[in-house]
This record gives structure tokens, C-alpha cells and sequence, in this order.
């Protein structure tokens, strides 16, 4: 990706930012940003209220597989330390690393998809959840990893423009 490609996708992320409306319409616009950055055949969004303990799936672009419905308790284990406490991203390139902090591995893996990485998405000081990248093995590698840094702005803006349109 160039910069002159980024810079036409984050004006069109933008442009339906500020001109879409519908709960979905940012995570929708968030989505194709990721997609044409970074690559995700399963593309999903958390939020996180750790008052109460519990992470929200706030979209996802496979509902029949991970609907956006629900909550589901936080686990305190090493995917925890890195996304929540440390605020890096995790990424896991086979579904054996994956297998090791999602109990959901043999779903994941039944559709194609065998690397993760899970951004964290931060607004003063606060986590506001993560947005989750899946694909086929390897596909997470380090330059990906690196453009991944290019979405946290665009995902701030849609963390902060889906709860704005509740």
C-alpha cells in the first residue's frame, strides 16, 4: 500500500464517517478501511465495560458465525495482558497460538481463518474495546502488523461515532 492508496481510503473512511448514518455505518466504514490496509476475511468489533467485567461483539461482518448480540465475561490470562493492561496489539499467526486464548479456535479455524490480530482502541487513557482482524495463516506479518498502527485513529473515530449514534 502507498501512501497515495491510504490517503484515498482514509478520505473515503471520512467521507462515510461523516456522511453515513445506522449503528453500523461506522464500524461498516471502519471495516472496508481495514480491509484494504491490512487484509481481514472475518472482521469484528468489541467493546469493553470493565465495571461490569464484560466485552460487547459490537460488529461483525460474519453474523451467522459471531453475532453482534450479547455479552460475554473478560478472562484475565495473557491475551488480557496484552491488549488490556499492556495496550499493544495481539496477534497470533497459527491457529495453534490462537488455540492458547480463544476457546473458540476449531470455529475460527472452520472458517479459514488461522492468524488474528486484536487492536486495542484507547481514548483518554480509557480502553474502549478492540477491533479483530482474522485471516488465513501467516497473513498477520510484520509489515501488516505495522500498518495496522495506521487504523488506531480511524478506529478511535469509530468507537467514538458508533457510541454517539448508540
Amino acid at each position: 500500500m502507498t501512501a497515495q492508496d491510504f490517503t484515498a481510503d482514509l478520505a473515503a473512511f471520512d467521507h462515510a464517517i461523516a456522511s453515513e448514518a445506522g449503528p453500523d455505518a461506522p464500524w461498516i466504514a471502519l471495516q472496508d478501511l481495514t480491509r484494504k490496509v491490512i487484509g481481514a476475511k472475518l472482521f469484528t468489533t468489541m467493546t469493553v465495560d470493565m465495571a461490569s467485567e464484560l466485552a460487547r461483539r459490537a460488529y461483525t461482518s460474519d453474523p451467522a458465525s459471531y453475532p453482534a448480540s450479547g455479552t460475554k465475561p473478560i478472562h484475565y490470562d495473557s491475551w488480557f495482558d496484552i491488549v488490556h493492561k499492556q495496550r499493544d496489539n495481539f496477534v497470533a499467526n497459527t491457529i495453534e497460538d490462537i488455540a492458547k486464548v480463544f476457546s473458540d479456535y476449531e470455529l475460527i479455524d472452520s472458517l479459514g481463518c488461522q492468524s488474528v490480530i486484536n487492536i486495542p482502541v484507547e481514548v483518554g487513557g480509557e480502553l474502549l474495546g478492540t477491533v479483530n482482524c482474522l485471516d488465513v495463516a501467516g497473513h498477520y506479518t510484520p509489515e501488516r502488523v505495522a500498518a495496522a498502527e495506521l487504523l488506531k485513529a480511524p478506529a478511535r473515530m469509530a468507537f467514538l461515532a458508533a457510541a454517539r449514534q448508540g
